[in-house]
């Protein structure tokens, strides 16, 4: 699936194995995130760059969570002129939640999106 020119995929189609990227800011994040997901703000997304490059599998696909898709878009397009594999997950956290994949407040408790 291909969000205009952009790579996209359904919360559906996720594994266990896929590698996430969070870009939400850090109260939703803290109210309710995917399990394993890495965090970093798009607001802090360009200076926190090489904990990406750090964390990212080699040669992998980086799939990009948001709230609904927008900043994850954007982040997108930004990873994939920097030569990376990412891929944007089409609904975000909207849709992880609604297709009943866990969300965790990080804290042992179930989480919400907001």
């Amino acid at each position: 699936m291909h969000f205009g020119s952009m790579p996209a995929v359904g919360v559906e189609e996720l594994t266990s194995e896929d590698f996430l990227l969070d870009v939400r800011e850090d109260d939703e994040w803290e109210a309710g995130h995917a399990e394993g997901a890495l965090h970093i703000p798009m607001s802090e997304f360009v200076g926190r760059y090489g904990e990406l490059t750090e964390k990212a599998p080699e040669g992998g696909k980086v799939y990009v969570l948001c709230r609904v898709g927008g900043r994850s878009a954007q982040v997108v397009q930004y990873l994939l002129q920097r030569g990376i594999d990412a891929v944007n997950v089409a609904g975000g956290m909207q849709a992880w939640e609604a297709t009943g994949r866990p969300v965790s407040d990080g804290k042992g408790g179930t989480g919400a999106i907001i």
